[in-house]
C-alpha cells in the first residue's frame, strides 16, 4: 500500500495493475447505480475525460443495468466541436456509449456557440432534466490539483467553486489551456451521493500528497474541495 496520509473517512483502493483498478471501480460504480435504479425512476452518472478512465468506461459499458434510466454527464467538457480531438464527448461515445450502455441518456455540454458564453444557455437546458442530486460522480485530477475543469488560474474560479452558487455549469477560460471550457461546479459535483477520484501514476500519488497537506487551501488545489469523508480513490502506478 502507498504512503499516504489521507483525510478521515476518505477510501483508498490501490493495485499495481490499472486494469484491475479500473474494473473494480466499475464494479463499484455499478453496484451503487443498481441501487439507485431500485429507488429511482432515473439516475445519473458523471464522468471525466483523459485517457486515464478508458479501461474504466470499457468495463463499466458491459454492466447488466438498466441503461435506458441513466442519464450520461461529462464533469468538464472544452469548447470544442463533436470529432475534435480534443472532444470528451468523442472519448465517452467511442468508449462508454457502447454495447449495453448504448442506451443511456447522453446530456452533452459542448453546445452550438463560438465560445462557452454564447452556449451556457443551452447548456443549462440541455442539463434541465437532470436530477439533483447526481447519484454518481467519477473525478480525475491534474498535476496542478485541479479537477473537473475547475483550474486554479481560471479567473473565473471564486464563482465556479462557490459553495453557494446554484448554477449547474459554468464557463471556464484557464491560461493554462488552449481550448476554453465548461464545467459543472463545485456545488454540483461535491453533493453527489457517491464520488471516485480515479487516478494514475506516481505523479498524481504524489499530487495527491501535497493536496492532502494544506486542505483548506482549496483555490491553490481545487481537488481539495471534494477530499472529505466518503470520498474513494482508485489509484494505481
Amino acid at each position: 500500500m502507498p504512503d499516504i496520509r489521507l483525510p478521515e473517512g476518505v477510501g483508498f483502493h490501490a493495485d499495481d495493475n490499472a486494469g484491475r483498478v479500473a474494473r473494480a471501480l466499475a464494479s463499484t460504480v455499478a453496484d451503487v447505480l443498481a441501487s439507485r435504479l431500485e429507488q429511482a425512476s432515473r439516475v445519473s452518472l458523471v464522468v471525466s475525460g483523459g485517457s486515464t478512465p478508458l479501461p474504466f468506461f470499457k468495463a463499466l459499458s458491459d454492466a447488466d443495468l438498466d441503461w435506458s434510466r441513466v442519464d450520461v454527464v461529462l464533469a468538464d467538457e472544452r469548447w470544442v466541436p463533436e470529432g475534435d480531438p480534443a472532444s470528451n464527448t468523442t472519448l465517452v461515445r467511442n468508449n462508454l456509449l457502447v454495447g449495453r450502455a448504448a442506451k443511456a441518456r447522453y446530456l452533452a455540454l459542448k453546445q452550438p456557440g463560438e465560445i462557452p458564453d454564447q452556449g451556457l444557455e443551452a447548456v443549462r437546458q440541455a442539463l434541465s432534466v437532470l436530477v439533483l442530486p447526481v447519484d454518481v460522480v467519477i473525478l480525475g485530477m491534474g498535476n496542478d490539483g485541479h479537477t473537473a475543469s475547475l483550474f486554479p488560474d481560471a479567473p473565473e474560479l471564486p464563482e465556479a467553486m462557490d459553495e453557494f452558487n446554484t448554477g449547474l455549469v459554468a464557463a471556464m477560460t484557464p491560461e493554462s489551456q488552449p481550448q476554453p471550457r465548461v464545467t459543472l461546479t463545485r456545488a454540483v459535483l461535491a453533493q453527489a451521493r457517491f464520488t471516485a477520484l480515479h487516478l494514475k501514476g506516481e505523479d498524481k500519488l504524489e499530487t495527491l500528497r501535497r493536496a492532502c497537506s494544506a486542505l483548506d487551501d482549496v483555490f491553490a488545489m481545487p481537488v481539495r474541495a471534494f477530499l472529505k469523508p466518503g470520498l474513494e480513490v482508485f489509484w494505481s502506478p
